[in-house]
């Protein structure tokens, strides 16, 4: 079967993300990552594209990106190829690195735009890899707030400006923003993790209540931080709908699973 043209984007934004091959890592070590960085800085020189948010994972990658003077499937297969070259060479290995061709989504509205960047801040938080987006060196981040090393390679003034026409005011608001729960879902590895369903989930999470104790309905439980976590394990359910069925709030969910 052929495979479908890519959806074109109205507005030139896109969601981008690259997996490795069979769930495996595309980075060894910090040189890789710097390594994947400066491949696409090269390529930024060249106004082929500006990069507005990024995150690096181990086995996979988060770009929100806006052509330039090349179509995005060209400029990516560009930076695959030089990548994979690299990575290749260096670990003494021959064939595919990245799992199929890249996938992509459009964002067309400026809110997705603000919601994709809290997307791709928050992968490594949801993959209980830190407790803050701003604790993860390898993505922009950090960029947004102030110069480090990878700002020549970020545009954040698109974002930044959808906060606030004040920089200061808008960097304020964009580190609320970011640490703020993310409702919103785009392609990640997490779909093919399996949800269970809220009537199944509210079955187990009376029985994790129970455990230990010899309590009745009208008994109440204290609800640890832990006892969430591992619901949370078993569940892979949303913060909302965790909150719903324990009856907590959502801000307070969301600190016992980051405690």
């Amino acid at each position: 079967m052929p495979r479908l043209p890519r959806e074109k984007s109205k507005s030139g934004y896109y969601h981008i993300m690259l997996r490795g091959n069979e769930r495996k890592n595309i980075f060894h070590d910090e040189d890789d990552k710097l390594r994947f960085i400066e491949t696409l800085y090269n390529n930024k020189q060249e106004k082929r594209f500006s990069l507005h948010a990024f995150c690096l994972m181990d086995n996979h990658v988060h770009l929100m990106l806006s052509e330039g003077e090349e179509e995005i499937a060209n400029l990516m297969k560009r930076v695959n190829i030089s990548y994979v070259n690299y990575f290749n060479k260096k670990y003494e290995r021959v064939g595919h690195l990245f799992q199929d061709r890249f996938r992509s989504e459009v964002v067309d509205e400026d809110s997705y735009v603000l919601a994709l960047a809290r997307y791709i801040h928050q992968n490594p938080v949801r993959a209980g890899m830190v407790k803050s987006a701003g604790e993860y060196k390898w993505s922009s981040y950090a960029c947004y707030l102030d110069e480090n090393d990878f700002s020549k390679l970020v545009e954040t003034e698109t974002v930044l400006e959808l906060l606030a026409s004040d920089k200061r005011t808008a960097r304020k608001r964009f580190e609320e923003y970011m640490n703020e729960e993310a409702q919103e879902v785009f392609i990640d590895l997490v779909e093919d993790v399996r949800v269970m369903d809220e009537k199944t989930a509210k079955e187990l999470f009376e029985r994790m209540l129970r455990r230990g104790h010899n309590v009745d309905d009208n008994t109440k439980v204290q609800v640890s931080d832990n006892l969430i976590k591992e619901f949370k394990e078993k569940t892979n359910l949303s913060i909302r709908k965790i909150a719903a069925i324990t009856g907590l709030n959502k801000d307070r969910v969301n600190k016992m699973l980051k405690s």
